[in-house]
């Protein structure tokens, strides 16, 4: 489903009352575990979270986790981690003991092999695979998402939950979450946002030329639940 909204602002309030409904439904006796990705776009979004969600959701029973995260310090101002943080996180009353982060500092190789381990541990799973309930995205002027890009396609198609990337161009270290487990999620969002996103956003839903070697064509959830949340900039070039 692709769902295009005039403004990003009317996009961050609708994913903001998406996020809270799917949070109320969730039965009192389990969790609703929640992946975070990086970037502008979803600075937008926890901001609106934090500032008009705070105080209708119960946080308390929400688990959050990252698609992926360049390979530095919790405090380095490309951390994923601590965009959520000083966007979201602290303005928000969720437990400090539900926020399972990837430690970016720690070797990539072994800390892939560690969160793979955390996330079997503490989301449920189905048919034997961790399976989060919603599942944030984003989409990369060449194509690629969370840390796939089209040089490492691969990733997507790994046996592992977690693998360590690459960035193609700047060489940085990163971990990112493979197809295996993106695909099992309950709910995958992709949001895109801007004229920058509009030429590989019409690529890949209208399926033009090249479009399934873009690593966000892969994104088919198992359950069929994938949703596309576009901004009138984003969308305008689809027909």
């Amino acid at each position: 489903m692709v769902k295009i909204f005039p403004t990003t602002e009317d996009l961050a309030q609708y994913f903001g009352s998406l996020l809270s409904a799917r949070i109320c439904e969730t039965p009192a006796n389990r969790y609703f575990s929640w992946v975070l990705s990086g970037g502008n776009t979803p600075k937008m979004m926890f901001r609106e979270i934090a500032s008009n969600f705070r105080n209708n959701t119960d946080w308390h029973k929400v688990k959050v986790f990252w698609c992926d995260e360049r390979c530095v310090g919790p405090d380095n101002t490309e951390s994923n981690y601590r965009m959520a943080r000083e966007t979201l996180l602290k303005h928000i009353p969720i437990p400090a003991g539900n926020i399972f982060k990837i430690q970016g500092e720690a070797d990539p190789v072994s800390e892939a092999a560690r969160y793979s381990e955390v996330v079997s541990h503490y989301v449920n799973p189905n048919k034997g695979i961790p399976q989060f309930d919603l599942m944030m995205l984003g989409l990369g002027e060449d194509g690629h998402t969370a840390s796939i890009f089209p040089e490492n396609i691969h990733l997507f198609c790994s046996d592992k939950l977690f693998e360590p990337a690459e960035h193609p161009y700047t060489k940085q270290n990163r971990i990112t979450a493979t197809g295996k487990i993106i695909n099992h999620a309950k709910s995958v969002v992709i949001i895109a946002t801007g004229k920058s996103k509009a030429s590989k956003v019409a690529q890949v839903i209208n399926q033009r030329r090249g479009w399934d070697r873009l690593p966000v064509s892969l994104v088919h959830p198992e359950n069929g639940e994938l949703l596309w949340l576009l901004d009138q900039q984003s969308a305008f070039n689809i027909k």
